[in-house]
């Protein structure tokens, strides 16, 4: 019988509003905060951004300051007098001065580009939960993964069990064996781990096989003789139930 990983979801998806003009780092916000567990609506415009905002219920607004028609910082006001939504600016503009004027103009909280996808979490949780919203993230939200019925992954406290007994890894073994398990029985590429893992642009593939040995020596197998983690030569890593 394939192996099927058993979640328990315990949050509502959060609604959250991308505003950026850039359609590239438009495209890479939405694909991550989809990832990280949100349903997204993007706009490219103020006018658009203070239209979704007034005709719908949003948890969190992702905005870039740096907008056609209408200044940033005005737009923000505006979109403040309309709603009392959570709001982010996301900018390239580091200035303290920047920072100060946005907080002025409404903003929740601040961050700077390029930033990464951890660190976008990090923050979209932290404002999430101080308004009173649930966060949900694809590596932080109150899920359990069951991989047959001896490993578990519990996501929200970074947490891994063998048959009852906790295991001992470190950061990147649990995001490596975390990330796997979300792709149960799916071969995830060495470029994908590359990416989702390590989120880098290029890792060496001894760093990848020094952390898989690490893995599998605590999840009690060998490369010769896998349980968990099998190797697709030249392809990449699978995680199936035994």
């Amino acid at each position: 019988m394939p192996s099927r990983v058993r979640a328990r979801r315990l949050a509502v998806m959060p609604r959250t509003l991308v505003v950026d003009d850039d359609p590239i780092a438009q495209a890479a916000l939405v694909s991550t905060l989809e990832e990280l567990g949100h349903e997204v609506r993007a706009v490219s415009t103020a006018s658009a951004a203070l239209c979704a905002a007034g005709a719908r219920q949003l948890d969190l607004v992702l905005f870039d300051l740096g907008l056609p028609e209408i200044d940033g910082m005005a737009a923000l006001r505006k979109l403040r007098n309309r709603s009392a939504v959570p709001v982010i600016v996301s900018t390239a503009r580091a200035a303290e001065d920047w920072l100060l004027a946005a907080f002025d103009a409404g903003a929740d909280d601040y961050i700077v580009k390029p930033y990464s996808r951890r660190h976008l979490a990090a923050r979209v949780n932290a404002l999430l939960r101080r308004s009173g919203r649930r966060p949900v993230t694809a590596q932080n939200d109150e899920e359990v993964l069951m991989v047959g019925d001896d490993l578990k992954v519990d996501l929200a406290t970074r947490t891994a069990r063998l048959c009852g007994a906790p295991l001992s890894l470190s950061r990147r073994e649990f995001d490596l064996l975390a990330y796997l398990a979300t792709k149960q029985g799916i071969v995830v590429t060495r470029r994908e781990l590359v990416r989702k893992v390590w989120e880098q642009p290029h890792t060496a593939d001894t760093t990848i096989a020094a952390h898989t040995s690490w893995l599998r020596r605590k999840l009690g197998e060998t490369a010769s003789a896998p349980r968990y983690l099998h190797t697709v030569r030249g392809v990449g890593l699978k995680l199936v139930a035994p």
